[in-house]
């Protein structure tokens, strides 16, 4: 039997992809909570552009404290959850694309299985969790990626990243979230959760906004 390591392990949530599907909001997974935030970055190609070579090179993260390591590209066969048609259809298993990408200064792109460890605090919330990709999106107007807990002690589930080029010229950047307690203070204290879910959210939009030089402390 060959042992297990850190590529192999599954994430901890059973609704994989579920950041997709557009009436998550209002209907999340059983035990979930959503979160949904926007914040427009500008607008035109270059814009549009640049925000996604930083989205997929792990920046978001970075800019907003979190330091990111151990990253491991993902070896042989791998589920990439669920796809959503835009009224939140299942639509059934997502096809991962097995091409690596690379950033103009030669930064390989984030690839569906990646696993990596963050570590860090945002305001008085640590971000230390083991963390697996789950889908990434790379499409002409619209590119977004996932990732979802892997035996997490503090708080499961999964927050996906998403730039967009709208018909009117402007990119914006959201970040959705699915999220459940584990340790024993968020189920005790709902508020604690809820403020971790808004102040980590509000850290990564500002990651890429250009009206923000640095993260808040």
């Amino acid at each position: 039997m060959r042992r297990s390591n850190f590529e192999d392990e599954p994430v901890d949530y059973a609704a994989v992809g579920a950041t997709q599907a557009a009436d998550m909001m209002s209907y999340p997974p059983e035990g979930f909570a959503p979160f949904e935030q926007s914040m427009r970055l500008g607008s035109g190609d270059e814009r549009f552009r640049q925000a996604s070579s930083s989205l997929l090179t792990w920046s978001v993260q970075r800019s907003a404290g979190v330091t990111v390591t151990d990253v491991r590209a993902a070896s042989g066969a791998q589920y990439g959850g669920i796809r959503f048609a835009e009224d939140g259809t299942a639509l059934g298993p997502a096809q991962l694309s097995t091409e690596q990408r690379f950033a103009e200064d030669g930064t390989p792109y984030i690839t569906a299985g990646t696993t990596a460890t963050l570590t860090g605090r945002i305001g008085w919330f640590r971000a230390d969790a083991r963390i697996r990709v789950v889908y990434v999106i790379d499409e002409a107007e619209r590119v977004a990626f996932a990732y979802g807990t892997v035996h997490s002690h503090t708080v499961s589930g999964e927050q996906a990243f998403i730039i967009e080029h709208r018909e009117d010229d402007s990119v914006w950047f959201t970040v959705r979230t699915i999220s459940r307690p584990v340790a024993w203070y968020y189920r005790l204290l709902p508020v604690l959760g809820r403020a971790r879910r808004k102040r980590f959210t509000t850290e990564y939009l500002r990651a890429l906004s250009p009206l923000w030089s640095s993260p808040a402390a």
